[in-house]
């Protein structure tokens, strides 16, 4: 894709540039909120609410969300052998 193009976070319309990472584009709209997602205390999902790479490359129309992280506990880790 040549030029820029739109991506969406948060429902808010933000440029992104050919060959930009998501984190690219999130960092020029956001630094604060790019931070947050290197940091770990926040994630991004895809528009379905599944956990996405940062590094992904932007594509036009890309609809994503930032959700807080929380750290997971031994407790939350799915284990397929145990039975309910």
């Amino acid at each position: 894709m040549k030029g820029p193009f739109r991506i969406f976070v948060d429902g808010t319309p933000v440029d992104a540039n050919a060959g930009d990472t998501t984190i690219a584009a999130i960092q020029r709209w956001r630094a604060d909120i790019a931070v947050q997602l290197r940091e770990g205390t926040r994630m991004l999902t895809d528009s379905r609410g599944l956990p996405i790479s940062i590094d992904l490359p932007a594509y036009a129309g890309a609809i994503f969300r930032v959700v807080s992280a929380r750290s997971a506990r031994p407790s939350d880790a799915f284990d397929p052998g145990a039975g309910d």
